[in-house]
């Protein structure tokens, strides 16, 4: 019986509620705010999302502009709720705006959830920040939040001094997520406009976005450690175990780290360089904390430690200037005139159009007299050495060898005899031999 009365005694009040003139209005309120704020977006979100299609070179901050713009509607929304809420609950009693009050939580939970998980590249991440985020504004709208992190708080050990509660390390860490996660994203940002800038080094450029990162993200973890309220001071037998740790296990990583600082500020690669470090040649692709990215002419792309960086020997081929000399060794047969083939390979390398004759007019020198052939070296400078040199010195002998066929000079041949004067070759019979007699009378053939 009195299950009956509390089901009836629920059922009354809730029908006391709904037919409330204030639930009426409140009702009439977000129905009307919502096909308002609908026609509203509609309207700007055209406009404005082709206004920040125009941000170019900073895909981080157009990826959140551009889910901000296709939610205008629900961002709209909340404005309409919050402005709702104040004007009631300041000319109202607190029931008048319970509606719109619950309406503006979910409301408002819908389009963070929303925007994150459309930031969020990563699809799990994504789904679990949605979960976790809906649970909570549902208790939270629920009213039963409140129970439920005051069961979370009482699961708890104490270690020492410190109070360490499921409560606590939850917080700990969705605050350290969220906050490192912010801390990448606006140091991705910031690292775009630096990149922008005109007035800075390559190598200043990747100095500057390296340091606001890291400073981010140690910011970032220090507010989320003191907001969740643990001392800091705590901590100080932990820091002192990791510097033991980098002392013996992480020391590799920490000599990384520091030789890709020295490489940045000493500028001796940059982005964009054409360098040489043992057998790997190729471009200077990116420059990261632990590692430098070389991308060579096949497609390759190796991840050299900064170390090798400052202790073996490094050909950079583009650090003071981007000319590079090549030369091309040849011969020809001796019968050829020197100065003739000098001239025609001079003018041959003058042809290709990646030589650099406007810096430095291509020399070909004589450098030997062989037995069978004539020794020559073209020089030639270029200004591009990150597009290959086994390239160049192959369009240069494929030149030489047309200008040369054309020209009727040819290459020596070492199976080739030249006799300077006229050799008359005769055959000649083999001699017979008259058999011999052997001692019992007969003749030996």
């Amino acid at each position: 019986m009195d299950f009956v009365e509390a089901l009836n005694a629920a059922a009354s009040s809730l029908q006391a509620f709904l037919l409330n003139e204030w639930t009426l209005y409140q009702f009439a309120l977000i129905v009307v705010g919502y096909f308002v704020c609908g026609l509203l977006a509609k309207r700007l979100e055209p406009a404005l999302e082709a206004r920040a299609r125009m941000i170019k070179g900073n895909p981080d901050l157009l990826r959140v502009i551009i889910a901000f713009m296709r939610r205008l509607k629900w961002l709209f929304l909340i404005v309409w709720l919050w402005i709702a809420d104040v004007v009631l609950s300041r000319y109202g009693w607190p029931s008048y705006r319970w509606l719109v009050a619950t309406a503006l939580t979910l409301v408002a939970a819908w389009f963070i959830i929303a925007v994150l998980t459309r930031i969020i590249r990563n699809q799990t991440l994504a789904r679990v920040v949605a979960v976790i985020g809906w649970l909570y504004f549902a208790l939270y709208a629920l009213g039963l939040d409140r129970p439920v992190l005051t069961a979370l708080d009482s699961l708890a050990v104490n270690l020492g001094a410190v109070r360490l509660s499921m409560l606590l390390v939850l917080k700990a860490i969705l605050l350290s997520a969220a906050m490192i996660w912010l801390a990448v994203l606006f140091g991705n940002m910031s690292s775009n406009w630096v990149q922008k800038s005109a007035d800075l080094t390559p190598s200043l450029k990747v100095l500057i976005s390296k340091l606001i990162k890291i400073g981010l993200i140690v910011l970032a973890g220090t507010i989320a450690l003191s907001a969740t309220g643990i001392d800091l001071t705590a901590l100080t037998v932990f820091s002192g175990a990791v510097g033991v740790g980098i002392g013996f296990g992480l020391q590799k990583v920490v000599s990384n780290f520091i030789s890709g600082i020295i490489i940045l500020l000493d500028k001796s690669i940059k982005p964009g360089d054409t360098i040489t470090l043992g057998e790997t040649f190729g471009s200077v692709r990116d420059l990261r904390s632990r590692f430098v990215s070389v991308i060579t002419r096949d497609g390759k792309e190796y991840l050299i430690p900064n170390e090798d960086f400052i202790s073996k020997q490094v050909v950079n081929w583009s650090f003071s200037s981007d000319y590079v000399r090549i030369d091309v060794g040849f011969e020809t047969s001796p019968s050829a005139d020197p100065h003739e083939v000098a001239r025609l390979a001079i003018e041959t390398a003058k042809s290709i159009p990646r030589v650099a004759s406007a810096y430095a007019e291509p020399v070909c020198w004589l450098t030997g007299f062989g037995g069978s052939s004539l020794g020559f070296k073209l020089r030639f400078w270029i200004s591009d050495p990150s597009n290959g040199l086994t390239n160049i010195r192959g369009q240069v002998f494929m030149a030489l060898w047309d200008a040369f066929e054309a020209a009727g000079i040819s290459m020596p041949d070492p199976r080739e005899i030249i006799m300077k004067t006229p050799v008359e070759v005769t055959a000649t019979e083999e001699p017979t031999t008259a058999p011999r007699v052997l001692s019992d009378g007969r003749r030996q053939t």
